[in-house]
């Protein structure tokens, strides 16, 4: 079993401009101990010229009040410099098992501006 550092990805839907009707998520991040506890990788032929690249990896962390209350809102773990696409979340007190999938595409946190 491999050890994780790293960080996860939260997403909170909000409507932006307010009245728009325009749903967006919000990012933050937060950083988790865990372990490794599956490795595995799958290539799925589509219609595109290259196959997309899935993992079934499972991460387990060890959740902090933060995780418990908002693990219906994680959306990316970051792993081996490729921030991964969270396909399922179990709940396994004190741990959280997050399955990984496709290469996550959707929105970061954005940057504070330095002063």
């Amino acid at each position: 079993m491999n050890r994780f550092y790293g960080k996860v990805g939260y997403g909170e839907s909000s409507e932006d401009p307010t009245g728009s009707g325009i749903w967006v998520d919000e990012i933050t991040e937060q950083e988790y101990f865990g372990d490794v506890i599956r490795k595995a990788r799958s290539l799925e032929q589509t219609e595109q010229l290259n196959p997309n690249i899935s993992v079934g990896n499972s991460i387990s962390i060890v959740a902090d009040q933060y995780a418990n209350a908002n693990f219906s809102n994680i959306r990316y773990v970051f792993w081996n410099d490729v921030a991964w696409t969270v396909t399922e979340v179990e709940v396994r007190s004190p741990r959280l098992i997050l399955t990984l999938g496709e290469v996550y595409n959707g929105p970061f946190p954005v940057p504070e501006e330095a002063p």
